[in-house]
């Protein structure tokens, strides 16, 4: 981990293997992300990886490791482990502070899940991304079912979950699946950047407001208005507003 004033910079670190998730490294990621919760320094996060890849997906040698037990425990195993990854998705996802995946190469399967999990992503132009679990046999498991269709849309997210074909970033950005491109030079830099510009204002607005946003596709207007309205009140309360209001009437008064 790499902070840079008040953002955090992630970086999935098996480059070896495209920074593919096994046990032990889905297990850093949760410490790390609530470390990044708790600490009041940080204000923002990105997610990055190591070499030549974001995140390949899941470990295929795993895998194929897990498929050697029998069917019933094959199946207890899975669901289980299932849980843990549902629990890592829901704890970046959930994260407070805005998060920004700089997606620097292949974000494929899990990779590409984790990426729009977050609340932005910036690709360098050599970046691809797949949803290419069919290729595999299996769903999306990652929160990919829920993502996708909120970034692209319901038909683009299914022909793009059934066929698993590879999306470079050009297209990525046409269709909404990201938010920017930069060059690889300046892609971490590029993300720091984001991260300020979105953590100018007060550090409680920009926290409840995500709360809601997140909330926005499933709740009616008169559930998302008494949201609000809570949350307001809350803002209403602390310093940034009251030195705001204060700092704006000192100098209409010059």
């Amino acid at each position: 981990m790499e902070q840079r004033d008040h953002v955090a910079i992630i970086a999935l670190n098996r480059p070896d293997v495209h920074n593919a998730m096994d046990d032990a490294l889905r297990g850093e990621l949760v410490d790390i992300i609530d470390w990044v919760s708790r600490d009041d320094s940080i204000r923002a996060m990105v997610l990055t990886g190591r070499g030549r890849s974001f995140c390949a997906g899941g470990d295929i040698s795993a895998m194929k490791e897990r498929l050697d037990a029998p069917a019933g425990q094959v199946a207890i195993n899975g669901w289980q482990r299932q849980r843990r990854t549902h629990g890592a998705i829901t704890q970046l996802h959930g994260l407070t502070k805005p998060t920004i995946a700089a997606v620097n190469g292949a974000a494929a399967g899990l990779g590409c899940d984790m990426a729009l999990c977050c609340d932005f992503i910036i690709a360098s132009d050599r970046a691809k991304f797949a949803m290419s679990y069919v290729l595999r046999g299996l769903i999306p498991d990652g929160g990919g079912l829920y993502f996708l269709p909120r970034r692209v849309g319901l038909a683009r997210a299914k022909e793009l979950i059934f066929s698993g074909r590879r999306v470079e970033a050009p297209e990525a950005l046409q269709i909404g699946m990201i938010d920017a491109i930069s060059s690889g030079e300046s892609l971490l830099d590029d993300a720091v950047e984001m991260a300020d510009r979105m953590t100018a204002g007060s550090s409680v607005a920009v926290a409840l407001s995500k709360s809601i946003l997140d909330q926005s596709f499933e709740l009616p207007m008169d559930q998302l208005f008494a949201l609000g309205r809570q949350a307001q009140a809350i803002c209403y309360t602390t310093d940034e507003h009251h030195e705001s209001v204060n700092d704006f009437l000192q100098k209409r008064n010059r």
